[in-house]
Formats: C-alpha cells, sequence, structure tokens
C-alpha cells in the first residue's frame, strides 16, 4: 500500500499563497502518475493538476496561471504551489497516486489524470482557507 503525507495548508488572505507538499513512497513518486485534488463538503471531489510517469502534466482551467505542480524525484515528493489564492480555493486538499506498471511508467494522459477513479492510493487531505 502507497502511503501518502501532505504538508503546508492553512489560512490565507486572498491574493496570498501556499505551498503543499506531498510524500509519497519511494516506488510511486519517480514513474508513477500523481496529482492534486480538492473537496468541499457536499460536492464531489475536482480535479486540479495530475502528472504522469513520462512527465506530462495537466491542470484544471480554473488554476492554470496560478498553481504550479513539480516533482522532486530525490525526495518522492511532490509540491502545489498555490498563488493568487482566491476564497473560492478553500477546500480540502489531497494528494493522490497511480502506482506503475512492472514494465512501464504510469501512462494516463490528459484530463483522466483529474479523474478520481483513476488513482488508487490517497494522502488524508490538508486543509486550505482563503479569506477575502
Amino acid at each position: 500500500q502507497v502511503q501518502l503525507v501532505e504538508f503546508g495548508g492553512g489560512s490565507v488572505q486572498s491574493g496570498g499563497s501556499l505551498r503543499l507538499s506531498c510524500e509519497a513512497s519511494r516506488d510511486i513518486s519517480s514513474r508513477g502518475c500523481m496529482a492534486w485534488f480538492r473537496q468541499i463538503p457536499g460536492k464531489e471531489r475536482e480535479g486540479i493538476v495530475g502528472i504522469n510517469g513520462y512527465g506530462s502534466t495537466t491542470y484544471v482551467d480554473s488554476v492554470k496561471g496560478r498553481f504550479t505542480f513539480s516533482r522532486d524525484n530525490t525526495k518522492d515528493t511532490v509540491y502545489l504551489q498555490m498563488n493568487a489564492l482566491r476564497p473560492e480555493d478553500t477546500a480540502m486538499y489531497y494528494c493522490a497516486a497511480a502506482r506503475p506498471s512492472s514494465s512501464a511508467p504510469c501512462w494516463i494522459y490528459g484530463s483522466d489524470l483529474l479523474q478520481p477513479g483513476a488513482f488508487t492510493s490517497w494522502g488524508q487531505g490538508t486543509q486550505v482557507s482563503v479569506s477575502s
């Protein structure tokens, strides 16, 4: 079972920045697919950004130009740098991962990287609150 642990949530004012991090098991982060999702109580989990095992990244339109996803394979960690935060970004943020196969990196492409069903491992979440 892959373990994922998120860090970095908190409360900021509109326009502020936060950086989330997610530490993953060694056999996931470099060749696996990883993604960030967020969820508001009573609503479906929304994919924000995902990356596959070949380094291809997909962002949801609402965060393009404001959020940046990066991966540090030496630390088995992925990051989500969030700038120009808005009150509507308030949510619980989750890190997710899908394992690579034994013969190839994880190949989930495009908008499928933003689908919760594509991922098998989830962190416990970290709360982000943005006040106006």
